[in-house]
């Protein structure tokens, strides 16, 4: 079965070809959210709602930190539209620090 951590991997590197991606799946953290907010976010017993995700990649060279969280966001599209509900990002150009 390919998880939510496999997909988001396969559509990152296809779009951006990056040099470093890391992606931590924070979903645990986040057991109580839709308990404690009144509102949709981490579904009990489904997981994989909440994700880290740090990458380096050539596709950012020459774009403003949120262009690239823009780029990134609409990557996945598909997975916000199934039930990713927050995505923390650092996004750098192979340049930067």
């Amino acid at each position: 079965m390919t998880t939510r951590t496999d997909r988001i991997r396969a559509t990152l590197t296809e779009s951006f070809s990056p040099t470093l991606l890391e992606i931590k799946d924070d979903s645990a953290k986040h057991a109580n959210h839709a308990t404690r907010m009144q509102q949709p976010g981490h579904a009990p017993n489904i997981g994989e709602t909440h994700y880290r995700l740090s990458m380096i990649s050539p596709v950012f060279t020459g774009m403003n930190r949120l262009a690239r969280s823009r780029a990134v966001q609409d990557a996945l599209k598909s997975e916000f539209d199934t039930g990713l509900h927050a995505l923390s990002l650092t996004l750098k150009a192979p340049e930067e620090p």
